[in-house]
């Protein structure tokens, strides 16, 4: 398996010979420029997730990609001129099980709707499983081997994310969900998430750094 950040809840999965891209939102330059793709994963509308003017771009330069997405997304989407489908269990991408989780988003504000939130595990034999929950430290994805965690959101306050981490508690955590923190603030999470998170978990901040492998054990 390979993880690449490409910027805030944005990730691109390559395992089992799929390509697999998660949350290309407004937040994420470049994504729209990504080829050969197995499957584009939205887990929610919000548009640091879901880019509507750039989704366009990335659907033609993929056109044999397939579109898995939350309930509230598929309107939008398919208003977009694009085939999508949204989660009805799990599904397969070639060997790989991409399996939902959760339904809703967290809770911003009172006064704010709160919309489907549908975060993904993918999993195949002979490669790691990995856990990108979307808007959301409800879900319950069983034993994985890589967490993705939101570091930072307007509808978290640290010691959830860090209880979520305490909670999963999985060998290997990655922070994504960034995109608002400044260099300062982001360091100041990422040493709570390190301090007080899984007691058996490694943060891998892999921001920046490319397309990294990951292997069973």
């Amino acid at each position: 398996m390979r993880i690449t950040h490409l910027g805030h809840a944005c990730v691109l999965v390559e395992m089992a010979d799929q390509r697999i891209l998660i949350d290309p939102g407004g937040f994420t330059p470049g994504f729209e420029d990504l080829r050969e793709l197995s499957a584009i994963v939205v887990t929610h509308q919000h548009a640091d997730h879901l880019d509507q003017q750039r989704l366009p771009e990335l659907l033609r330069h993929n056109p044999d990609a397939r579109v898995l997405v939350d309930p509230g997304s598929l309107p939008i989407i398919s208003g977009l001129g694009a085939d999508a489908v949204a989660h009805g269990g799990t599904s397969t991408l070639g060997r790989v099980r991409v399996t939902p989780v959760g339904e809703i988003h967290a809770l911003i504000h009172d006064d704010i709707p709160r919309i489907p939130n549908v975060g993904v595990v993918l999993q195949a034999v002979g490669e790691p499983s990995f856990y990108h929950p979307g808007d959301s430290v409800e879900g319950e994805p069983g034993d994985v081997d890589i967490v993705a965690f939101p570091l930072n959101a307007p509808w978290q306050r640290s010691r959830e994310m860090t209880g979520f981490l305490r909670r999963l508690n999985p060998p290997i955590a990655i922070p994504i969900h960034d995109g608002l923190l400044g260099e300062r603030g982001r360091d100041l999470y990422l040493g709570q998430a390190e301090a007080l998170g899984g007691a058996d978990t490694e943060i891998r901040d892999l921001a920046e750094q490319g397309a990294i492998e990951f292997r069973v054990g």
